[in-house]
């Protein structure tokens, strides 16, 4: 599982990361994080808000800081 959290690197984009991270702990599964800061990298996944959280290349959520317990929802729906 690859999941991505993609955004400017602004304090809400570090809090959803540290969010996907302890929920993929708890979980207790394999999964590799990518932070993409990269304006163009964005763009690509046609998204205008951050912090945008992908999962498998499925964009799942956009705009919102995320809580463990609903990343731990999303992670198993997907």
């Amino acid at each position: 599982m690859i999941i991505k959290i993609l955004g400017t690197g602004c304090d809400k984009c570090d809090t959803l990361e540290e969010n996907v991270k302890e929920a993929i702990n708890e979980l207790g599964i394999e999964a590799s994080v990518e932070k993409i800061e990269n304006l163009l990298e964005i763009v690509k996944y046609g998204v205008m808000t951050s912090p945008t959280l992908v999962i498998d290349e499925k964009i799942v959520s956009t705009g919102k800081v995320l809580k463990v317990k609903k990343i731990k929802e999303l992670i198993e729906k997907n």
